[in-house]
């Protein structure tokens, strides 16, 4: 027999509001993308592109992947999967760079 208080979950149900929200802010940074593109700032140019990409990302992740409601645990293996990607592209921007 098993005991149903051990088993439920919290599910968090976001508002029509905040989607709105959430919805302008990634219209507006899809905005920035394509007018960054049309800029030319030298060797910081895909920088800037990233990092935008990845505030674009964080944001998807955070609401509409619900990691802003989720426990530590597994918001930090998120995190560590994140910035082990980061640390893989570093290292491949420093190689071409150097080639």
């Amino acid at each position: 027999m098993s005991n149903s208080n051990n088993n439920k979950e919290h599910v968090h149900i976001t508002s029509y509001k905040q989607n709105a929200i959430i919805l302008v802010v990634l219209l507006v940074l899809t905005y920035i993308t394509v007018f960054v593109a049309n800029i030319n700032f030298g060797k910081l140019s895909l920088a800037v592109a990233m990092i935008v990409a990845s505030v674009k990302a964080t944001t998807v992740s955070l609401y509409f992947m619900h990691l802003k409601y989720e426990k530590p645990f597994i918001r930090n293996m998120v995190l560590g999967v994140f910035a082990l990607f980061a640390i893989v592209l570093i290292i491949t921007f420093f190689d071409y760079s150097f080639r």
